[in-house]
């Protein structure tokens, strides 16, 4: 595709030979996908000089620690401006890897093969790379494009229930967006999606990075359009890092969140608020939480990277698959839907 967005979408490994003339190819990978994935993924590799990091699994691993581990790992394996990382994993790896590939030498050749599905529709999609700091999620990052994106999207019969749950989280947020009819789609054949179906993995992944590298597109740093791609999050990132819930789970929360506000506005009917609670419903994804204090919410969502002149941006649904970025919301409003989304259920 344009823009140096490549997708391939496969049900193996095959075919992801490295075209490039490197000297060496660096694997960034987790503990879970080295066990599952990396002795059939380095033989389709076809390649003899290759080094392997393998970190730790989870959100913890996106910090300044392991940052600087790699970099002097990079350094002692003699790692170059003439090789190659590959991120071998899921958003953790995807994220931690491309800022690694961005930075190191001021920039290195980077390809992304996610294994989740999360990762598959959504991050490893559109550059953006990035590791924590404390609280506050990518605060430190750059837009980096991969050469290419390839996708296997058997490696998602492997992730535990939850892990795919977590990434149909954000699967729904492209029907909010962009296409209601896919929100259709989605309940109609919950089923097939649910047993794996490869068919309606390929359509489900397939539709959701089209949309986004359309998307990406016509905004690569997020000035304008690509701003609709957060809904959920300004929310999310706070019920993620205070409730230890899993970045799909916290959007789907946050999406809801979102969804309330609108609806409690008066920019949706009752009718759509209802289906939009329905499908997540119907996936048994969460759309509420408890034990979390609303204010802290509120307080990292006030020093959220995406606000601006000292006021909350917020994505909100105004129909069917419309979306605008408002920044005129009372924060005791904010308040007020984050207490009654925490005590609802």
């Amino acid at each position: 595709m344009e823009n140096g967005y490549k997708v391939y979408i496969k049900k193996d490994f095959s075919e992801i030979g490295i075209k490039k003339d490197y000297d060496k190819v660096l694997i960034i990978t987790d503990e879970n996908v080295k066990k599952l994935y990396m002795d059939d993924f380095i033989r389709n590799l076809n390649f003899k000089n290759i080094i392997q990091y393998i970190i730790k699994s989870g959100e913890n691993s996106k910090s300044l620690e392991v940052y600087e581990d790699i970099f002097k790992f990079c350094i002692e394996n003699e790692v170059s401006r003439k090789s190659l990382i590959i991120a071998f994993g899921g958003g953790v790896v995807g994220d931690l890897s491309g800022f690694i590939a961005s930075t190191y030498m001021r920039g290195i050749d980077l390809i992304h093969c996610p294994t989740t599905l999360l990762s598959q529709v959504d991050s490893s999609i559109g550059g953006k790379t990035g590791i924590n700091l404390g609280n506050y999620k990518n605060i430190i990052g750059s837009f980096y494009r991969p050469e290419f994106i390839h996708i296997n999207i058997n490696t998602l019969k492997t992730l535990n229930h939850n892990e795919f749950l977590s990434g149909l989280s954000e699967v729904i947020k492209y029907a909010l967006i962009c296409d209601y009819e896919f929100l259709d789609y989605l309940l109609k054949n919950k089923n097939k999606i649910l047993n794996l179906d490869e068919e309606c993995l390929i359509y489900i992944v397939k539709k959701c990075s089209n949309i986004k590298i359309d998307i990406v597109k016509k905004d690569e740093k997020e000035s304008g359009i690509r701003k609709t791609l957060n809904l959920g999050h300004t929310f999310g990132h706070g019920i993620e890092k205070l409730g230890n819930f899993s970045h799909g789970f916290a959007v789907a929360i946050g999406t809801h969140m979102a969804f309330r506000l609108s609806y409690k506005k008066g920019y949706i009917n009752k009718s759509y608020y209802e289906k939009v609670l329905s499908i997540y419903k119907a996936y048994d994804i969460p759309i509420s939480f408890d034990g979390i204090n609303s204010r802290d919410i509120l307080n990292i969502m006030k020093k959220d990277k995406k606000n601006s002149f000292s006021k909350i941006n917020l994505v909100l649904p105004t129909g069917h698959s419309a979306i605008e970025i408002v920044d005129n919301i009372d924060e005791d409003e904010i308040l007020c839907v984050i207490q009654e989304v925490g005590n609802e259920f």
